[in-house]
């Protein structure tokens, strides 16, 4: 009787040691392997490298396939020194060597699969496409709603006029979701998209679907003109005397906790719900109408963007509309006069809140107005201006920090060291893309912290940090002819279309057959139940950084939980405005981005 029972027992142990194999065996065969590919597609002769992870471990081999047809076979490359979260497996699937074009392909790693689209000229449309959340950001007459808005704007603060009068101050654009104008964004964004069409390649061509005001007409102008043009006629407005700069509409008592389309606005400034809003005056000094005062140095910041915005404008409109040409060049180099007159920085106001951007830089700027200057008038001082300028600003930058101040280093890239290399001598030319390298080298050595290879930190606003860094490797490439950042500069791009754990693309509708935000944190695309095109949202953040912020929520449980890890998080939802909130500035670096990867 012992006997059987132990025999009993000895099988039941052989079952139960079956049943945890077969157990174990299903586990591994649970494990899911997920595939983060560009879902907007790989241009025909460059870098096309995806990325794959898992809980367990990757399958070495990878193909890719039209159909039945196998175009490539290859080996994964094993991630070592970065995990994400809970997936301890990640692997790199370099299928560069794939020429073939098609919207047919499959990547198959091991039992998963993924399409990949293969194109010569792949981004050549996106410029255009970004343009449409320019659009829909207008103010004083949005295209988006057929209606005019805040065409009260303002009364000022500061200055040499009383406070409370009234001035023209309408036009522009709101600057992310809420309704804020800042010249401090808006400068900067007027500015890379005249530098797009500037230095747009024989590959792309803006097209011409809207007239002046964002309507659907034609008007013989490209689109990207019209858009500029929007932020040029506003900034004229700032600048209503040689020796006046106003640089900001409205503060955080915009934020007034409700929803509103901006054509019924309601805040109150004090003049009346949805009446005048405040106008504030560039005069250097620290400001706040409440108890925050800033920490203004100068002017020279927002001088310097604007003086570049309004030379680069004298040159593409020298051929439309000479008359507007000549009047940008003007104002340009009476605000150049100002910026050099008040070196330093005027940052952002706020009112009740703390916040603002707090930008600390300006030689930067000052050396983009030079450059543009001295390409427009030949005039010598210009150039040794630059040059000295050029000094000062050297790379003073983000790139390497773990963390920096809210727009503390803007704008996120210095153009003016590509716009000043064809003018310097070897070299300064040397020194010139010096600095770029300094910069890129310093952001391949943050990239070793994560798998992606992405080289930005998670701060506030991270998606504008990665269109600028890959503007940057594409402009020096431009600049040098050295390409050992392409790669590099792939995977980063990469990321923003989809490359990435949340396999997302950044941008709002695109690619219209992927995955991308669509829930944003945007009021009129709530309110009015329609989508909108284009729009890069702030992306992701350090989790200690969601975690410290007041009214953001995610819906429970989360649907990217799987995927969010302490290095950064991401949420497709309107309640947090720190990663889903897309902006007017980031989407015009994005059109400068785009433009330049055709």
């Amino acid at each position: 009787m012992r006997d059987s029972t132990a025999a009993v027992n000895l099988g039941s142990m052989k079952w139960f040691v079956a049943l945890l194999a077969l157990v174990g065996h299903q586990t591994v065969c649970r494990s899911e392997t997920f595939i983060r590919v560009n879902q907007a597609g790989y241009e025909l002769h460059e870098a096309k490298v995806a990325i794959a992870f898992s809980d367990a471990e990757l399958p070495r081999k990878f193909s890719v396939q039209r159909g039945d047809q196998v175009l490539l076979e290859g080996v994964t490359k094993a991630i070592t020194n970065a995990t994400w979260g809970k997936w301890n497996h990640h692997a790199e699937i370099d299928f560069s060597r794939v020429v073939t074009a098609g919207t047919n392909l499959t990547l198959h790693v091991g039992m998963n699969s993924v399409a990949i689209r293969i194109a010569e000229h792949a981004y050549a449309q996106l410029p255009d496409v970004l343009l449409e959340f320019m659009r829909e950001q207008q103010c004083g007459y949005n295209p988006f709603l057929h209606d005019e808005c805040h065409t009260n704007d303002g009364r000022t603060a500061y200055g040499p006029l009383p406070a409370g009068t009234l001035i023209d101050a309408s036009g522009g654009w709101h600057d992310a979701a809420d309704l804020l104008k800042y010249l401090l964004t808006s400068g900067n964004a007027t500015a890379q998209m005249l530098v797009a069409y500037d230095v747009q390649h024989k590959n792309i061509k803006f097209a011409d679907h809207f007239d002046a005001r964002g309507e659907a007409k034609s008007n013989g102008v490209p689109d990207i003109l019209d858009e500029a043009r929007w932020g040029l006629e506003w900034m004229l407005k700032l600048h209503p005397a040689p020796d006046q700069l106003y640089h900001q509409i409205a503060d955080d008592r915009d934020h007034i906790g409700s929803f509103r389309l901006p054509n019924h606005e309601t805040a109150n400034y004090g003049w009346g719900q949805g009446s005048n809003r405040v106008v504030y005056f560039a005069d250097g000094k620290p400001q706040g109408l409440l108890k925050f005062q800033s920490e203004s140095t100068g002017l020279a910041n927002l001088a310097g963007r604007y003086a570049a915005a309004m030379g680069l404008a004298s040159i593409a409109f020298k051929n439309i509309d000479s008359a507007f040409a000549q009047k940008c060049l003007k104002a340009g180099l009476e605000v150049y006069s100002l910026g050099k007159a008040h070196e330093g920085v005027q940052q952002g106001n706020s009112y009740s809140q703390p916040y603002r951007y707090a930008e600390t830089t300006w030689a930067d700027d000052m050396e983009w107005a030079a450059a543009v200057l001295y390409r427009v008038s030949d005039l010598k001082e210009f150039l040794e201006d630059a040059k000295r300028y050029a000094k000062l600003a050297a790379n003073d930058t983000w790139m390497g920090k773990e963390q920096t101040g809210h727009y503390q280093y803007y704008p996120f890239i210095n153009l003016v060291h590509f716009a000043l290399y064809e003018y310097v001598d070897e070299e300064f030319q040397k020194m010139l893309a010096g600095y770029y390298r300094e910069g890129i080298e310093q952001c391949i050595r943050m990239s070793q912290k994560n798998p992606y290879r992405v080289g930005v930190p998670f701060i506030w606003c991270s998606n504008n940090l990665l269109a600028s860094l890959v503007t940057q490797c594409l402009l020096y490439e431009r600049m040098t002819g050295d390409t050992r950042y392409h790669e590099f500069m792939c995977k980063n791009r990469d990321w923003l279309m989809g490359r990435n754990p949340w396999g997302t693309s950044m941008f709002l509708g695109i690619p219209d057959n992927g995955r991308y935000p669509h829930d944003p944190h945007l009021m009129t695309t709530k309110l009015t139940g329609r989508s909108v095109r284009g729009g890069l949202v702030d992306g992701p953040v350090y989790e200690r950084i969601f975690k410290s912020l007041k009214g953001v929520s995610v819906p429970q449980p989360d649907p990217d939980a799987p995927f969010q890890s302490e290095l950064a998080v991401y949420h497709d939802t309107i309640h947090d405005y720190s990663s889903n909130e897309p902006t007017m500035d980031g989407t015009a670096s994005a059109i400068l981005m785009w433009s330049l990867c055709n």
